[in-house]
């Protein structure tokens, strides 16, 4: 634990991510009813969705990192890649069909999310190549 400004600015994001994601708007509910989307019903355990996938990202990012440098860096590199793409799906996805009808508020936790992890793997990579 180098820097303790990224793990604060985790935990605030975390949480943000969490409200957001708690709080659709009235399409947005029916969507979580239907779908049985119960891990999003509530704020805490949208809270503890979020933080269980953190958790296991900065989980990944610390055995990974225990590893030889040159395949630490080649799976960092594949998680970091793997994750932009699941970034830049969940942005085309939330943003376009019934998703963009669920509000702003959590389009934007559902965008957050995989941002969350994207942030995971780089800091895990740049810190692993440093």
């Amino acid at each position: 634990m180098r820097n303790p400004f990224f793990y604060i600015l985790l935990l605030v994001l975390v949480v943000l991510d969490g409200w957001l994601l708690s709080h659709p708007n009235l399409i947005g509910k029916a969507g979580v009813f239907f779908f049985d989307y119960s891990y999003l019903e509530t704020f805490p355990k949208a809270l503890g969705t979020v933080a269980v996938v953190v958790g296991l990202c900065l989980l990944i990012v610390w055995a990974v990192g225990q590893l030889s440098k040159p395949v630490a860096l080649g799976i960092l590199a594949a998680l970091l890649a793997a994750s932009a793409y699941y970034l830049f799906q969940s942005f085309t996805q939330y943003n376009t069909g019934i998703y963009k009808l669920t509000g702003a508020g959590f389009r934007a936790g559902a965008i957050l999310l995989p941002g969350l992890i994207v942030l995971i793997f780089g800091e895990g990579l740049l810190r692993r190549l440093r």
